[in-house]
């Protein structure tokens, strides 16, 4: 911890840390209205729920694409109980602390899966856990064979794991925060490129991240890591991602697949393609399709 002779070269000058955090809410920048240090909800709302047994309450970030991108790939491949109604959680309005959220999740996160074929209905949070259970549900994108289902579960958790250091580390300190701290933009730019690195060094030698079997690592990884290659927080030139030819080269053979084009607009509210909410197949055609940048 910095002493009073370090202060001067801290950020804000002076900063010291006291002996006891407490909360200021101004100090949250960007996020200061959806963040706080506790849990539980703030208001009563009753989520809804659709027609079909999966009721998925989400937004189109790249944690909750993974689970859309799943749920599309398992309708194309003919399950049809994979059919689902994708409700809009608007995290910048707090939706995500309404009671009915709560309930799912209590950790207040995006995305929540209610499977209502169950009794009694069957929550889920944390994309991870929702991709392995429709995973297994379905008896399917997740290998039977002992060496290709492990280096699924590998990959998948080493996404669970990675993730953070580039949405609230690299991301947060690169793009959100409300001052640049050179300190922070280094060290997690540092470990961003290192988690590329590690993943174009295996695609070198591996068509799909489990090796010639596309599965739900592929669908968890894809969104974080692929999108930074094509634009998330505007860093392609800041990172060079063209340094990594063996991880573009598997991002665009995803990136071509007909369901993952569908499963990352679900629930999106930024970019050209958006479709808010989808609650049948059909949807798409219907979508509400924007020109606003990506």
């Amino acid at each position: 911890m910095a002493d009073a002779d370090d202060a001067a070269n801290n950020q804000p000058a002076g900063y010291v840390p006291p002996r006891v955090w407490t909360w200021d809410k101004e100090s949250g920048g960007r996020f200061a209205n959806i963040n706080r240090p506790i849990s539980g909800a703030t208001h009563d709302k009753e989520l809804p729920v659709g027609k079909h047994p999966l009721q998925l309450y989400s937004l189109g970030t790249p944690n909750g694409q993974k689970v859309t991108i799943l749920l599309e790939e398992l309708l194309a491949a003919g399950h049809a109980g994979a059919e689902y109604d994708a409700w809009l959680v608007d995290i910048g309005q707090g939706d995500q602390f309404g009671s009915g959220f709560v309930a799912i999740n209590p950790n207040s996160k995006i995305p929540a899966l209610a499977d209502h074929s169950t009794d009694p209905v069957t929550h889920l949070f944390e994309s991870g856990s929702i991709l392995f259970y429709l995973a297994e549900k379905f008896g399917a994108f997740l290998p039977t064979e002992h060496h290709a289902r492990a280096q699924t579960m590998n990959w998948l958790m080493w996404q669970m794991g990675s993730a953070p250091f580039v949405g609230g580390g690299f991301g947060h300190f690169y793009a959100y925060a409300p001052l640049k701290i050179e300190y922070a933009i280094n060290r997690y730019a540092m470990e961003a490129k290192r988690q590329l690195h590690v993943l174009d060094t295996h695609l070198a030698t591996h068509e799909y991240l489990a090796g010639d079997v596309y599965t739900i690592a592929d669908m968890a990884v894809w969104p974080w890591y692929g999108g930074l290659l094509t634009g998330t927080y505007d860093a392609k030139e800041f990172l060079s991602v063209d340094e990594y030819p063996h991880l573009r080269r598997w991002a665009e053979l995803l990136g071509a697949r007909e369901a993952v084009q569908r499963g990352r607009i679900v629930n999106r509210t930024f970019g050209e393609r958006q479709l808010r909410e989808r609650h049948d197949a059909a949807d798409f055609e219907a979508g509400d399709d924007r020109s606003d940048g990506d």
